[in-house]
């Protein structure tokens, strides 16, 4: 993975997914919408399963950068 995907990703991971997961709480919780928790849920599942994944990759790539 290059550096400008990683940023990119990074960015979504931090950034992107918990306020789109906020947005969808508060808007869900405004409006009444079905499944709300389920979505925000799936949301904050998906950010720590990518932020968990980079973080191992980046872990990876900076030993190899140590050797």
């Amino acid at each position: 993975m290059n550096n400008k995907t990683y940023d990119a990703l990074k960015w979504i991971v931090i950034t992107v997914l918990p306020a789109a997961s906020v947005f969808v709480a508060a808007l869900g919780h405004i409006y009444g919408w079905a499944n709300t928790d389920a979505i925000v849920a799936t949301l904050n599942a998906v950010a720590v399963f990518l932020g968990a994944t980079m973080h191992i990759s980046s872990a990876s790539y900076n030993k190899k950068e140590g050797e």
